[in-house]
């Protein structure tokens, strides 16, 4: 059992990454302090953001694992793993936007992204959560059950 639940964690958190990189890429633009950087820069920062999605990832399915009570929960997952997954990594997501653009200004908006009433944060960073982690969940347990 440990070594399938080490399987799927591996296999899960190489599809989110991938994913999550792919994602960071096509959104670089919508970020103001992405405009001037040299390539090879802009796709450093990039993964190092996709490293950061994956722990948010990784911590949301532990999330759902203990709501759902399975730590396979992707190959079945029911609504409460679902719920407990996107919530968990929406609030993160939502915080760290807020941290990053607001109190800690690591980085910033440009004009062509779309935000959040009242909150403001980027509409990309939402949608990059309510998509990309249900693929990767797909991808896994698909992936699980052909191996």
């Amino acid at each position: 059992m440990r070594l399938r639940l080490l399987k799927t964690l591996a296999a899960f958190a190489g599809f989110a990454f991938l994913l999550h990189f792919v994602w960071e890429m096509l959104q670089a633009p919508l970020y103001s302090s992405a405009r001037d950087l040299p390539h090879v820069q802009g796709i450093w920062i990039c993964a190092r953001a996709a490293i950061g999605d994956v722990g948010i990832a990784l911590s949301a399915y532990a999330c759902a694992a203990a709501t759902q009570r399975a730590s396979l929960w992707v190959l079945r997952p029911r609504a409460e793993g679902w719920l407990a997954y996107l919530v968990f990594g929406l609030l993160v997501t939502v915080a760290f936007e807020y941290l990053g653009t607001g109190l800690l200004q690591r980085w910033a908006y440009g004009t062509a992204m779309p935000t959040l009433p009242v909150l403001g944060t980027g509409m990309s960073p939402v949608l990059q959560w309510l998509l990309v982690p249900p693929l990767a969940v797909w991808l896994t347990a698909r992936h699980l059950r052909r191996v």
